[in-house]
């Protein structure tokens, strides 16, 4: 895009909106006074007003950018009057995304950074993927273009304001978020210095199908279905299990891969039971912990979810499928409303996924080059009891990134300019029975500023408000270990080691 104009260094915030962006319009620009900002009402998403409330003074600009003849994106830019830390900030989405992310937008304001949002290109409920139907470039937009425009177009309108451009660049994002900085960082290296992609959805058209293999196992014949109130059952027989195996028993199992929980060891008998699970439970959460599969070919399509995930089966176990997977399924791949899930099928229909995709929604690509080669740093993240996303995906991305670093001769990439921390207890991108409040950005920042690479992140679980454990987290593939001393609710009394 062109460049616009820089403003005089007194120039108020009404101002920005004389600036011309090419392919896009300015729509808005307004000075917010400190904790005047009230979010606009989103279905299904929390008002989060007492962090509007303690919002600095900020510089509001909206824009609509037009990069195709069906392209309707939507993007907010916020700057702060005073304070600004000199850097940029992108944030991500959810699901299919359709709104702005103001909480975002409000947490990293707080921090000094001018930050930016978008839509991605379309308006709607984070779990309706209807928009695809009858529109490819919406999807594009949805795909990568739309983060893409917005931050090229952001960073312009921050030089305009400030009269200086960003002196450092960030993306922020978990679940859909994560997955646009990972395809920031494969398809627009340039765009940002480091990336903090949390619980990435990035192996998209596979996601989708591991979600319908779950809900088949569990819809197809309803003595299958797993019962909520079953649900904490199997999870207090996974802790009893394996709970222990790293020296402490809390409650959180710190690396599932070492628990081997046969949900046979809970089958009823002759009578169903509230305590138990029925033989096809047993098969049901069977198929929750495994990997779905090609029948033809036995190849792993994704993985599934891990021990300690328990509590959160409803989303992809419960009484209806995941209505993201089922409206890519919908909506991109048959493009027909009226497509039953049950009709999918696991040999035939991933391929035809993939080959619809053709890499539009996927950001797979391990070869980061470009991206490493400037000086950028990944900081991945992933909740061990993630209820929607298996934890297991992340690592098989980051060690397809290691592998392709091993196989270049120029490579700069490898655990020196990636790394993944695994979160023991956490559920999908928040909240769980472990250490799940910690600052990732602050280790990014840490390690593109200060090339301070991030050995550990201190994190903390809250209860009522008040820190009640700390854990260090540690990089892949090292674990949290018990020193076999001092307070287990303690980080001081854990040391990062390899399995």
């Amino acid at each position: 895009m062109r460049a616009p104009a820089v403003l005089a260094s007194s120039a108020s915030c009404e101002s920005v909106a004389s600036i011309a962006i090419t392919g896009g319009t300015i729509t808005s620009a307004a000075a917010v006074d400190a904790g005047a900002f009230v979010a606009p009402a989103i279905p299904g998403a929390p008002s989060n007003s007492t962090a509007f409330a303690k919002l600095p003074p900020f510089c509001r600009v909206a824009a609509t950018l037009r990069p195709s003849s069906d392209s309707d994106i939507k993007i907010e830019v916020w700057m702060p009057v005073s304070g600004w830390n000199g850097k940029f900030e992108g944030v991500g989405n959810g699901g299919w995304s359709g709104n702005i992310a103001y909480s975002s937008l409000a947490a990293q304001l707080a921090r000094g950074y001018a930050t930016a949002s978008t839509d991605t290109g379309h308006a709607g409920s984070a779990v309706d993927g209807s928009f695809a139907l009858g529109h490819p470039e919406k999807l594009v937009d949805f795909g990568f273009r739309a983060v893409h425009e917005m931050t090229v177009t952001a960073k312009a309108i921050v030089a305009a304001y400030y009269g200086r451009a960003p002196r450092l660049s960030y993306w922020n994002g978990c679940s859909s978020g994560g997955k646009q900085g990972l395809k920031e960082a494969q398809k627009f290296p340039a765009d940002y210095d480091g990336i903090v992609a949390g619980a990435p959805a990035n192996y998209w058209t596979h996601l989708m199908a591991g979600s319908i293999w779950i809900a088949q196992a569990s819809l197809k014949d309803p003595a299958s279905l797993i019962p909520p109130e079953k649900y904490a059952v199997v999870h207090k027989a996974v802790l009893d299990a394996c709970d222990a195996r790293d020296g402490v028993a809390d409650g959180v199992i710190e690396s599932p891969p070492a628990c081997h929980f046969d949900p046979a060891s809970i089958q009823c008998g002759a009578e169903d039971r509230a305590d138990c699970l029925t033989a096809p439970q047993v098969e049901t959460a069977r198929h929750i912990y495994g990997p779905a599969t090609n029948p033809r070919t036995h190849e792993k399509i994704f993985p599934g979810l891990a021990e300690g995930s328990e509590l959160g089966w409803g989303g992809l176990a419960g009484a209806r499928p995941l209505p993201i997977a089922v409206d890519h399924f919908k909506y991109v791949v048959f493009k027909d409303p009226n497509w039953d899930f049950k009709t999918f099928d696991f040999d035939k229909d991933v391929a035809l996924a993939d080959k619809v995709d053709g890499g539009l929604l996927n950001a797979t690509d391990p070869h980061m080059e470009a991206f490493f080669g400037r000086g950028g740093k990944i900081v991945m993240y992933h909740g061990w009891s993630d209820q929607l996303i298996s934890p297991q995906n992340s690592i098989d991305y980051y060690d397809s990134v290691e592998a392709a670093r091993r196989g270049s001769r120029n490579a700069a990439s490898g655990r020196n300019d990636i790394r993944l921390f695994m979160v023991p207890g956490m559920a999908h991108c928040a909240g769980g029975a472990g250490p799940n409040t910690f600052d990732a950005l602050g280790a990014l920042e840490q390690w593109v500023e200060q090339k301070k690479a991030p050995d550990e992140i201190p994190a903390s679980q809250m209860t009522g408000g008040a820190v009640v454990r700390t854990r260090p987290l540690c990089p892949y593939p090292q674990t949290a270990s018990y020193k076999g001393s001092g307070s287990t609710d303690d980080a001081a009394s854990f040391v990062c080691r390899a399995q």
